[in-house]
């Protein structure tokens, strides 16, 4: 009995620390990639789900749920990474239990 109670408990705190990420490509431009990189990080709670990560390729809304970091966006990204001219964006779901953790990616000169 005590060995079960050891597993369960086990199972589930692997199962807590376990996430599933998704990166879906938003916006590519004519310019040149470039070897500059930005990122643009926020934490959200109540979000769409997981299926929140392909609809912006259906062309649908979504719900983006509670996210703490207001700057969160492009501007942010291309600020925080020198960029001037942006070749790509890239947004990258991480899903963990409670909260969903979005990163959008610049690339640019």
């Amino acid at each position: 009995m005590k060995k079960s109670i050891i597993y369960v408990t086990a199972l589930a705190f692997v199962w807590i620390l376990t996430s599933c990420s998704v990166s879906v490509p938003l916006m590519i431009t004519n310019n040149p990639i470039g070897s500059k990189m930005g990122k643009s990080t926020t934490a959200a709670i109540f979000t769409g789900g997981q299926g929140a990560a392909i609809a912006p390729m259906r062309g649908t809304m979504l719900y983006n749920g509670l996210m703490f970091n207001k700057e969160f966006g492009i501007y942010e990204a291309a600020k925080n990474g020198g960029i001037n001219k942006i070749a790509t964006v890239d947004l990258r779901y991480d899903w963990y239990l409670f909260f969903t953790k979005k990163t959008l990616i610049v690339t640019g000169e």
